[in-house]
């Protein structure tokens, strides 16, 4: 331990896994906490299945992960300080015997938990669709939460917008953090920093073959009327329109007219990873669909940032902040969901502009 500012500060370098790893939104996340804390990073292991995602890894930070997960057995993956992990939400066969542990058995979730508890690393950083909080009725998370919890970890989530956290996108997702060490704990962040307009992040010249045909514009443009300021055009699977100054949820799976520009044309992949925080240094390697479907899958990167920021406080790392220890656990276990996860559910103060009216159109 060194003293920075008067402040005790851990500036040994942070060994981090990086699980399910996409295209890296995680690791560009850790890694840019690191360089503002003047701490030294560094990824010791890196998963993702996905051939493509594989290589738009390989091509940002000069290797390829590891292949399938399941293959890989626990005690050889390197020791580290941090994991990391954006999971695919799956259902548990025998939630209702309420194992824990055995539960998890055949998901990929199961995988995290083997690792956590080979590895034992300090701490763990998990994101997931907001959608998980209520799957199966809440059961998936309770029975997650009951594994690291079981583990040995002090545990809690939140689900935050990326709009709260300057990017131009409705995107929520569910983070859960956790602590080996329970005198350490996380302030989770709140946002409040303004949103980047649309106008930063849309691309001056765009090929016309983003462009959506002349059928299906005639049709938006019959439904909202284009605005001055840049909009993207969201249509929801009723068939309604609605136009907003930032962008709904970015979705791999979407319709390729999900999601319009002024009502006109389609996201490039370039803006589509700017709406993800990606910085402008990402190498684009692979094809625009695969591209449009990896930034759909990815986390927001600002959000990411803003949560490993406040992990880095708490485990003492760099020259963030000390923090005074908290000595009453019980205030702790009645702020928001740990473990006991009795819910109360955090909702994201922010006001958001109000979707552009429809024009009444006669049938």
């Amino acid at each position: 331990m060194h003293q920075i500012n008067g402040q005790f500060a851990n500036l040994s370098p942070v060994r981090f896994i990086d699980l399910f790893c996409g295209i890296g939104g995680f690791r560009f996340a850790l890694e840019a906490v690191a360089r503002r804390c003047s701490a030294e990073a560094a990824c010791v292991f890196s998963s993702d299945i996905d051939i493509d995602c594989q290589k738009a890894y390989e091509a940002n930070f000069g290797e390829s992960p590891h292949g399938d997960i399941t293959t890989v057995q626990a005690d050889a993956v390197p020791d580290h300080d941090i994991l990391l992990a954006g999971f695919p939400c799956q259902p548990f066969s025998i939630i209702g015997q309420m194992k824990g542990f055995e539960d998890t058995r055949g998901t990929l979730f199961f995988n995290i938990a083997r690792i956590l508890e080979a590895k034992q690393p300090k701490a763990f950083v998990l994101e997931n669709v907001k959608l998980l909080a209520g799957h199966d009725g809440g059961k998936t998370l309770k029975t997650i939460l009951r594994t690291l919890t079981d583990l040995g970890y002090y545990t809690e989530y939140r689900v935050l917008n990326a709009l709260d956290f300057g990017l131009p996108q409705k995107r929520e997702r569910i983070w859960i953090v956790g602590f080996k060490d329970d005198s350490n704990y996380i302030t989770w962040p709140t946002g409040g920093i303004p949103m980047m307009p649309l106008s930063k992040i849309l691309e001056k010249t765009v090929p016309q073959s983003f462009y959506a045909s002349d059928r299906i514009r005639e049709k938006r443009w019959s439904m909202v009327s284009p605005t001055k300021e840049p909009t993207i055009w969201h249509e929801n699977k009723a068939g309604h329109i609605s136009a907003y100054p930032f962008s709904c949820a970015l979705r791999a799976g979407a319709s390729y007219n999900y999601l319009l520009v002024n009502g006109e044309r389609r996201l490039t992949p370039r803006e589509m990873l700017r709406l993800q925080g990606f910085p402008e240094s990402f190498k684009i390697v692979c094809s625009d669909s695969q591209t449009r479907k990896q930034a759909g899958n990815s986390l927001p990167v600002n959000v990411a940032e803003a949560v490993i920021s406040e992990v880095f406080s708490a485990l003492k790392i760099g020259n963030l902040g000390y923090k005074e220890p908290r000595n009453d656990i019980q205030m702790r276990l009645l702020e928001e969901p740990s473990y006991n996860h009795a819910k109360p559910k955090t909702k994201n103060g922010r006001k958001v502009s109000p979707p552009i009216p429809a024009k009444s159109v006669t049938v």
